[in-house]
């Protein structure tokens, strides 16, 4: 349950309400400035006295995600824990955040809720709030209302146009059908006098699915008198009942018949979602399971290591193995690759590179004669001296030098793919193995590219 409406609309109060304690922050201004997931969790009163989780001796307690080894008893030090919690992230100004403060209450007082309080829309900003404060709430507020399996509590005053709601605009948007909205109508009791809410009330100023639902919270007085919650709600209850417009209908309007209300729309809802939930959990544990599996049985004892060690070494090198003769079950039919790619390095790549290497250009006529002459010295020469012979092909020689390097980087490079194509998925497990095995078929393959290139 997601509750969505402008700032100091009464979504914080509603929230007491619901919850039955006073422990939400207060104040002017944007008190609320990070998103609060609150999760009621209702305890039998039987299971507190027999001592079922260790806190008999607490009717009602909270616990927050952030602190998992302490309890909270009383409410007031929930508040100052969330204010404190608030601005460790958010600073002492007015700056908002994104970042969740989970929040359980153990009661048996509460119905099975999950109810998430965000920042009230605002729309100038104020102290040190950026100048796009009312786009980052208005796109924190749609990250959780835009969840398909969430319920929109849109909170509206009702002492203001109804036409002008922020909170039922946003849920329009998100929600156009109107499927997950309800809408809850705050601050009845302090309408002008001669002017009801019951045209709000009846849908008939703006028609809702789930319909309204009239509240009536605590006034500023209420809270500095220390009004109870208790109290406020009883007053709530006389006030539809004995109030002439609303008495026809107070059976409709009230905390208690919000609290049952959105309680049966949310187990509604999770009925009508179970079964696409059931779909997906069971695809991601499909999905889980083959992962699993390809990582291989589990090490039982450090005995195992070893054994396990060797064992993906072995199948490292027979692939690699594999891969350069041409033995490998997964064969590649889109392009050549390992032995198959060296063989066409040497002989199509490098192959034509010294076909094409004309063995006389440069060598002229006269070139070899002269080399001949310097060879023979006053001698006239029958045979081809061998040291011209050696001079001439040398320098001819030479001309191969640099197509030879070509192809020996070419095979160092299909050498380092192969690495990367021999990866199996036992790596995913150890990848701190994984990455040195990488390196170490690396390095040693560096080591061998020098003295060939020499």
């Amino acid at each position: 349950l997601v509750v969505v409406g402008s700032q100091s609309s009464g979504k914080s109060s509603v929230l007491e309400n619901l919850v039955g304690r006073d422990f939400l922050p207060r104040g002017s201004g944007i008190v609320t400035r990070r998103p609060l997931v609150l999760q009621l969790t209702q305890v039998p009163e039987p299971e507190l006295a027999d001592g079922g989780g260790g806190n008999a001796e607490f009717k009602e307690w909270a616990e927050f995600l952030h602190l998992p080894d302490r309890l909270f008893v009383d409410f007031d030090d929930v508040r100052r824990e969330i204010e404190a919690e608030t601005e460790r992230v958010t600073g002492a100004g007015k700056g908002i955040s994104n970042l969740p403060i989970n929040l359980k209450i153990y009661s048996p007082h509460v119905l099975n809720l999950t109810l998430v309080d965000l920042p009230g829309i605002t729309k100038v900003p104020v102290g040190d709030q950026p100048p796009d404060i009312e786009m980052q709430v208005r796109n924190l507020i749609k990250s959780y209302v835009s969840n398909p399996n969430s319920i929109i509590l849109a909170v509206s005053p009702a002492n203001s146009d109804l036409a002008n709601s922020d909170a039922l605009k946003l849920a329009r948007e998100v929600d156009p059908a109107g499927n997950r909205t309800v809408g809850v109508c705050t601050k009845i009791d302090l309408m002008d006098a001669g002017t009801d809410a019951m045209d709000i009330l009846t849908g008939r100023v703006v028609p809702v699915k789930l319909g309204f639902i009239g509240v009536v919270n605590r006034s500023q007085k209420d809270i500095n008198e220390n009004k109870s919650i208790a109290e406020a709600v009883k007053s709530e209850l006389d006030f539809f009942r004995t109030h002439p417009a609303y008495h026809s209908i107070a059976h409709r309007c009230g905390t208690a018949y919000l609290a049952r209300t959105t309680n049966k729309i949310l187990m509604h809802h999770i009925r009508d979602c179970i079964p696409q939930l059931k779909g997906r959990i069971n695809a991601l544990m499909s999905e889980t399971q083959q992962t699993l599996s390809a990582l291989g049985d589990p090490m039982i004892d450090s005995a195992d290591k070893g054994a396990v060690l060797l064992q993906m070494l072995t199948k490292f090198s027979m692939a690699y193995t594999s891969a350069i003769e041409g033995t490998s079950r997964d064969i590649a039919v889109d392009e050549l690759f390992g032995g198959a790619r060296i063989c066409y390095i040497f002989h199509d790549i490098f192959g034509r590179t010294l076909e094409a290497v004309d063995p006389l250009e440069g060598l002229a006529i006269n070139d070899i004669r002269t080399a001949i002459r310097n060879a023979t010295g006053t001698r006239q020469a029958l045979f081809v001296p061998e040291i011209s012979f050696e001079l001439l092909v040398k320098r001819q020689i030479r001309r191969l030098e640099d197509p030879s390097l070509r192809c020996v980087e070419l095979v160092f490079e299909e050498l380092i793919r192969i690495i990367h194509q021999c990866e199996n998925q036992e790596f995913a497990r150890f990848r701190e193995l994984h990455d040195k095995v990488m390196l170490t078929v690396t390095a040693l393959l560096k080591k061998r590219l020098t003295p060939t290139m020499s």
